[in-house]
C-alpha cells in the first residue's frame, strides 16, 4: 500500500532554449526562490553531455520539514531529507525528465518523484508529475504516514508551480530570446491546469524585492 498522485499542468514558456550555447533548463534555476523556502541547499554533483546530446545532471538538495503532532518523539533524528535528483534534457525532443527520492528516513517514509516536462502538439510545454509515497514504519503508523505524505505533497503541488511560473517570467524579462508558446488546456484526455497569465507586477515585486535581499 503506497500514496500515489499524478498531476499535470501547462507553462506558456519553454524550458530548453534553441541555443546550443544555453541548453541548461530553465527548471536548474527554481531554487532558490520565494515559494520553496524549505529548500536549504542545492547542489550540482555531475553534469555531462551524451553522444546522443542530451544533457545528464545529478543534484543534492536538501529540504527541511516539519513533523506532524502525532509523530512519535524520536521517529526521526531531524526534521531534514537528502534529496537525490537525476536529469535529462532533450534539447532537441523538446522533452525533460527528473526523477527525486530522499536518501534519509527511507524507512519512515520514502518520496519518489517523477516529472517529465514535453512541448505539445499545440506548443506549449505540458508538465507531467507523478509520485509515490511509501512507508515501511510499521507499528500501525504506516498508512497514517503515507496518507500525511500524500496530503503535504498535494499542499505543496501550487506552491511549486507558483515558484516555477516566477522563475520562469525572471528569466523572460531578462533574457528577451527566451520562447513563448500558445496552445489548449488538456491533453490526452485528461485536465491540465493553465499556467499562461501573466505574473502580476505585485507578484514580479514580490519576486525582485526577495531576490535583492539575498
Amino acid at each position: 500500500m503506497c500514496g500515489v498522485f499524478d498531476h499535470e499542468v501547462i507553462y506558456s514558456v519553454l524550458f530548453v532554449r534553441r541555443s546550443v550555447a544555453h541548453r541548461f533548463p530553465r527548471i536548474f534555476s527554481q531554487y532558490p526562490n520565494p515559494y520553496a523556502s524549505h529548500v536549504v541547499s542545492c547542489d550540482v554533483i555531475s553534469r555531462m553531455h551524451t553522444p546522443s546530446g542530451t544533457l545528464l545532471t545529478t543534484r543534492l538538495i536538501l529540504k527541511r520539514g516539519a513533523l506532524p503532532w502525532w509523530a512519535p518523539q524520536g521517529i526521526v533524528s531531524r526534521a531534514e531529507s537528502w534529496v537525490i535528483e537525476e536529469s535529462e534534457v532533450d534539447p532537441a525532443g523538446r522533452i525533460i525528465t527528473c526523477r527525486t527520492k530522499n536518501l534519509d528516513h527511507i524507512k519512515v517514509m520514502q518520496v519518489e518523484e517523477s516529472v517529465a516536462l514535453r512541448q505539445t502538439s499545440e506548443g506549449k510545454t505540458l508538465q507531467t508529475t507523478e509520485a509515490r509515497i511509501i512507508s515501511r514504519f510499521g507499528w500501525g503508523l504506516t498508512r497514517r504516514i503515507e496518507s500525511h505524505g500524500l496530503a503535504r505533497f498535494k499542499a505543496n503541488v501550487q506552491r511549486s508551480r507558483e515558484g516555477i511560473s516566477l522563475i520562469l517570467e525572471l528569466i523572460r524579462r531578462n533574457r528577451p530570446e527566451t520562447l513563448g508558446l500558445g496552445g489548449g488546456n488538456t491533453e490526452n484526455g485528461r485536465a491540465v491546469d493553465n499556467v499562461d497569465k501573466p505574473v502580476s507586477n505585485g507578484s514580479w515585486t514580490r519576486l525582485t524585492s526577495w531576490f535583492r535581499t539575498r
